[in-house]
This record gives structure tokens, sequence and C-alpha cells, in this order.
């Protein structure tokens, strides 16, 4: 039974191209299936998601992560009485246009596309990639997903204001998302504060004793394991009290966000869609938790020393090849070249390296430069 204000899948505005209905999925659960097949997808594997493979192969990579993220919102949404096929649909594609090298590639694409006066969002790639680069389809270019998760894949993080994307108009840019969209979000933030601290307690790169010490949260419950389990290693002990930190997350996001909902006498999904603000939400005690954890994060794994290099490399390796084919554009693959005979050459070689897997755009580097 779905609440009166979830998305219902008979309701939906459709997609580009009509298509039968299906004889045992719902729209919803197609778009989920179409993502998972996706090549775009299947790549989230060999993308960074904090450390590189050069780093170690223990960690989560963007896959896991999306994983991670999907499992969160699930469980939000079914509790909240929201569109679970909806959701995780979301939070399957939800990463899916980010580039090599995480957030370091990120930064140095965007970089290298503002000095050709453009920008790079990893949010409006992936409505490219699942719009026009995906080539699965006779009759059509992309996965002609539903407008509810082509919305969502763009409003899901933040709001575009109308004016300076009217290109965008389509989408509603005028109104919020449905909650649907707005948990992707918040259950992304849980997912890598959670993982982060994890993986970053695995390589060794935080202690214990750092992480009790700027985690207030991670603290109390660590006190209270250490309490039920003496004797347990401290690595049983750290997985214990972060399984704590993750229930706590996500039980506030589902109490939260349905007390907020309460108290605004939400009844249908217009209603969400005009409310002044996101109606998914954290306690004002949660949230201060989660800002902790994620600055305790910034200031102690995502900037530490460690992974400096590996920073510098993403950021030389990008700007170099960005810089290869703005020159000589004849050295990119022949597709790409046609593209850039209708757009923006500086668009065309950013959607290809953001395209791209950190072995593979290493490959492309040491191709270019002779450098390993």
């Amino acid at each position: 039974m779905l609440a009166e204000f979830a998305v219902h899948v008979e309701e939906t505005r459709g997609r580009r191209y009509p298509q039968p209905q299906h004889p045992y999925r719902n729209d919803f659960q197609r778009d989920r299936d179409r993502v998972i097949h996706a090549r775009a997808f299947r790549r989230l594997e060999a993308k960074t998601q904090v450390f590189t493979r050069r780093y170690s192969d223990h960690f989560r990579n963007r896959l896991t992560h999306t994983l991670e993220v999907a499992q969160i919102a699930r469980t939000a949404a079914q509790a909240l009485k929201l569109n679970v096929d909806l959701v995780e649909a979301l939070a399957l594609v939800h990463d899916i246009g980010h580039p090599p090298f995480g957030h370091a590639g990120e930064k140095a694409l965007n970089g290298a596309m503002q000095a050709h006066g453009l920008s790079f969002d990893h949010n409006l790639h992936a409505l490219r990639i699942v719009e026009d680069f995906e080539i699965r389809y006779a009759a059509f270019r992309g996965l002609n997903l539903t407008f509810e998760v082509r919305e969502g894949i763009i409003k899901h993080s933040r709001d575009y204001a109308p004016q300076k994307f009217p290109e965008l108009a389509a989408y509603l840019l005028d109104q919020r998302p449905p909650l649907e969209a707005q948990l992707i979000d918040l259950a992304d933030e849980i997912a890598y504060n959670t993982a982060d601290l994890d993986d970053g307690y695995e390589a060794h790169l935080l202690t214990l004793e750092e992480i009790r010490d700027g985690v207030p949260v991670f603290a109390r419950f660590f006190d209270e394991v250490e309490k039920l389990y003496p004797d347990a290693p401290d690595k049983l002990k750290f997985n214990e009290t972060n399984k704590r930190v993750l229930d706590r997350l996500v039980g506030d996001l589902i109490q939260s966000t349905q007390a907020h909902v309460t108290r605004a006498k939400i009844r249908t999904l217009e209603d969400v869609r005009h409310h002044p603000e996101r109606l998914a939400c954290l306690s004002a005690e949660v949230e201060e938790e989660r800002r902790t954890t994620k600055q305790f994060l910034y200031d102690n794994l995502y900037f530490s020393p460690s992974l400096a290099e590996e920073k510098d490399d993403a950021e030389i390796v990008v700007c170099t090849l960005f810089e290869q084919w703005m020159e000589k554009p004849s050295t990119l693959p022949h597709n790409y070249q046609e593209k850039a005979r209708e757009e923006p050459l500086a668009r065309v070689v950013c959607d290809y390296i953001a395209g791209m897997t950190d072995h593979f755009i290493y490959e492309q580097y040491e191709r270019f430069t002779g450098v390993r």
C-alpha cells in the first residue's frame, strides 16, 4: 500500500517514446532494469569512490557505493510507504554521470571546462547518458526512461534555477521533486559517511582514537559496544559501532521525514511538489551529527597527505588528456569526431573523458604521453 503522496506508477508522465506495457514489470521496474543493464552502470565498478585500485582493491568503488545507497533508500522508502521501485531506479542511476577518479576527477574536469566557458555537472551528464549516449534500442537513442526517473536524476540533490537552465524547462524546475527523489540525496550522504569511516579505518588512515575524538556519535556508541563486547577485537568493535551509527541515521531519516510530512499536512504528490522546501530531512540533532562526521572526513581523510599524490595524478591525467584532444581532435575516436561537428569540441571531449574508467583513462594517458 502506497501513501497518497507517493508516486503511483499508473500515473507516470510516461516516456519520450511511447512503448507498450510490459506483461509482468511496471514502468519503474523496467527503468531499474534498464539502468542495471546499461554500459555506464557497469563502468561504475572501475571508477573511484575515495580510494583508487592502485591503493587497494578492498574498498568501495562507485558501483558498490551505489548498491549501498540503493539498500538504504529502499529501506526508508518502504517504511514511508513510498514507491520502492522508483526509489531503487533513482538510487541505482544517481552516480552514473560521475567521471573517473571520484571527486578529484570531477573537479579537474570542471576546471578544464570552465577554461572554455562551460562546466561539468555529473547530474546533467547523467541525463545526457540516459537520453543519448546509451545505444541499446533500434527505435530510439538512450534508455527512454520515464519522466519521473529523468526528473529525479537532475533534481535529487539540488535545485536548478529555471532562468539559468532553460534547457531543463520540461522538468518542472519551479517545483520540488517527489519524495522518492528527495530521499536519494540523504541516503547517499548516510551511505558514504559511514562507509568512508569504515574504509578509512581499514586503510589505517584513520585510527580508532581519532574517530572517537572527532565523531561524538561514534564515541557514544563505541562506549556502549565496549561494555557489551569488552574482549572483542577492535575491528569488530568498530563494525558494531558503525552499524549503530548507520541505523541511527536511517531511523532518524524515516522518522523525521514522516514527522515533517505530517506537520506540513501533506496529502498528495502535488502537495509535495508545491511545498516551499524539501520534506525529506534529518532531525536537528542528527543533522548536526551528520555535518560533524562529514567535516571530520574532509579534515582527516579526503585531504589526507596519503591520498594527495593520487589526487594530483588525477588532475594531471584529466587535464593533459583534455588539452590533447582540444588541440588535436583528429586523435579522438571517429564517433566523437563526428559529434564535434554538431556540438562544442570541449563538450565532446568532456563527454569522452567522463565516460572513462580509471583503468582506461590511464591507458589513454600512457598512449599519448608515454608516461606510466
